[in-house]
């Protein structure tokens, strides 16, 4: 079943907490998430594909449990089609910092990513964090505008990115 867009329709993915044995099906999302959106994320996808089996699946161990790091994906039974992670913060206890978000362009404009967010937030709220924070990279007009459907606020705090120096980074924040 798909949207009047041609997306598939919300609810036909399952949104849950990694486990350990997606490892393998994390790992390919990740490629396929650096190699859709490079700009994006925190590392290359050289350096991802280059990166052993053992160190995938003992991330996604790591954030398969426990309240200070979680992965959250979008999975229809098969390849996954959307990720969105959260961490705490370090100076803020009740704040939750989203990361690495990511839904396959096929899944664009389902409700996916909304269904994502809302996978963090309840484990955000669930671990004592009542506030969300995401950073866009500036001029990213599509995720800025979808992450204001979704509640997110402007805070007009502007960071550089940390990996590509020429980028900028606006924060947004929104109760989890």
């Amino acid at each position: 079943m798909t949207t009047d867009m041609g997306s598939p329709a919300p609810g036909l993915a399952e949104i849950r907490r990694v486990r350990p044995g997606d490892a393998a099906r994390m790992r390919a999302l990740r490629l396929e998430m650096l190699a859709d959106a490079p700009l994006a994320f925190l590392e290359t996808l050289a350096d991802a594909a280059a990166r052993p089996h053992h160190e995938f699946a003992a991330r996604v161990a790591y954030t398969s449990a426990g309240p200070s790091n979680a992965q959250f994906i979008a999975d229809p039974g098969g390849r996954l089609v959307g990720h969105a992670g959260g961490t705490t913060a370090p100076n803020e206890p009740g704040l939750t910092v989203i990361y690495a978000v990511y839904v396959a362009p096929t899944w664009r404009g389902s409700g996916l990513l909304g269904e994502l967010i809302d996978g963090v937030a309840a484990w955000s709220r669930a671990c004592g964090r009542p506030e969300l924070l995401l950073e866009v990279v500036v001029g990213n007009d599509r995720a800025y505008r979808a992450y204001q459907r979704l509640g997110f606020k402007d805070t007009g705090v502007r960071v550089p990115h940390p990996t590509i120096p020429a980028l900028t980074e606006l924060q947004m924040r929104r109760p989890a």
